[in-house]
């Protein structure tokens, strides 16, 4: 029987289920809101250094960075119209890879990937608010901890608003970064002239590694792509609206940094860009004078508030759905009977990122993690294959094109990256493996729960 609807217009069906509120732009604006954060408008200096100081290399890092997105993007929008489950990428590795590997990245996302990213948005935060308010060092933790209470306020009330929030948030960032990048392109102060060439005469093995070390900065700036996936239980007409909107919105982003990086490249030149580790400010302040500082930070906090709302609307769909499974506290498998929203989900998240933020400890953790999500990003590529064979019967209204290169090529890059990590940094990756570990006796813990039946 239908609940009564409740705020924000939500009516859920069942007390356990999320009802499907989420159309195409939603969707899209939730892929792009939660990836533009403040990497955008810092990295850029440092991927062209990487690149060896020249313009093309840059720019072809920015393209490769956003085409492997698109890769993985492709192969879980055959996923999500396969089987559009709140809980997303955990529900495909659980599906095709069993309970245990799902737990271990679920249990890594709640302890640290998606809290520790919600906590450090927040934190970064603070340091934009200093040019409009001042703020000592308790100030500065009560400001973190009030931002993700707010947003957590809006999510718990209702995903319809949360949403709206996210589309608003949204189009202000990626219009201010658009008005941005046209204002620095057109611009009558030319830019120093070139002291290097667009293009090296050829691609020597030290220009090679210093683009796959900028890569691994422009991954950063698109991080946050697949975290859709997680809401598609919300997603109306999911079959056609999914696989779209994960596609276009990171289709989307490819341009958007791309024109940024044009536009940096015109207000500052190559060699003033590639000494810049605040990009963004010193291009605007070049072009519009001492008022971009304030300018830039206002840009930059709309885009962290989008970038942590983009997380609270999605990540607690992924203890949603482990609690569903057994595999979680069983309460944050319950939807609120008035808001339709897994509420509790919500809050769990959002207090355990204010502890992360209030402690400090979220920086190392996620230096130390961050890279173990991109071995679980491959086994959700990897997906499509196990599932093709094992479910060849059931349902897919999307199919990624250029099977089986396209999901192929995103496993191999995603690959590399993590091995790239482990020979480079063996300390950092022997902690972040440690930290999944860790998760393989609370599994079993779980396991021996008693279980409650959900209707699915």
């Amino acid at each position: 029987m239908a609940r009564p609807a409740g705020v924000g217009g939500i009516v859920a069906a069942l007390s356990d289920r999320l009802a499907r509120v989420l159309g195409l732009r939603d969707l899209i604006l939730i892929v792009i809101g939660t990836v533009i954060g403040s990497g955008i408008f810092l990295v850029p200096g440092s991927v062209l250094r990487q690149a060896g100081g020249q313009a093309g290399p840059a720019l072809l890092v920015w393209v490769v960075g956003g085409v492997l997105s698109l890769l993985g993007a492709l192969a879980y929008g055959e996923l999500g119209a396969m089987n559009p489950a709140a809980g997303g990428l955990y529900v495909y590795v659980r599906d095709a890879f069993g309970p245990l590997t799902a737990f271990l990245y679920g249990w890594t996302f709640f302890l640290v990937i998606a809290t520790g990213s919600a906590a450090t948005l927040a934190v970064a935060s603070t340091s934009y608010l200093q040019p409009f308010v001042a703020l000592g060092p308790i100030g500065q933790k009560l400001a973190a901890v009030a931002l993700l209470g707010v947003v957590a306020a809006i999510n718990v009330r209702s995903t319809r608003r949360s949403a709206d929030v996210q589309n608003w948030s949204t189009a202000i960032k990626v219009g201010a970064l658009l008005i941005m990048s046209v204002v620095l392109v057109l611009s009558r102060r030319g830019a120093p002239a070139a002291a290097a060439p667009f293009w090296p005469v050829s691609f020597t093995p030290s220009i090679l590694s210093g683009m796959g070390l900028g890569l691994i900065g422009v991954l950063w700036a698109y991080e946050g792509w697949q975290y859709v996936t997680f809401s598609a239980g919300e997603a109306m007409n999911p079959q056609r609206t999914f696989p779209r909107a994960i596609v276009l919105g990171t289709a989307s982003l490819m341009g958007i940094y791309l024109f940024a990086n044009v536009g940096y490249l015109a207000a500052l030149g190559t060699e003033g860009v590639a000494r810049s580790d605040r990009v963004a400010a010193e291009a605007v302040g070049a072009i519009v004078g001492p008022g971009a500082a304030k300018l830039i930070a206002a840009a930059i906090l709309v885009s962290i508030v989008s970038a942590t709302n983009g997380l609270t609307i999605t990540a607690p769909r992924v203890y949603y759905a482990m609690a569903r499974d057994g595999l979680f506290f069983r309460k944050l498998a319950e939807v609120h009977p008035r808001y339709g929203t897994p509420a509790v989900s919500i809050i769990a998240g959002t207090l355990w990122a204010m502890v992360l933020a209030v402690s400090g400890t979220f920086e190392q953790l996620l230096t130390y993690v961050v890279f173990v999500g991109w071995i679980f990003y491959a086994l959700g590529a990897a997906c499509v294959f196990v599932l093709r064979r094992t479910r060849p019967h059931a349902e897919r209204p999307f199919r990624v094109p250029g099977y089986p290169w396209t999901p192929l090529l995103f496993i191999l890059a995603a690959a590399a990256l993590v091995a790239n990590t482990i020979a480079t940094q063996p300390g950092r990756a022997a902690v972040g493996i440690a930290v999944v570990l860790l998760g393989l006796p609370v599994y079993f813990v779980w396991r021996g729960t008693p279980k409650r039946t959900w209707t699915s």
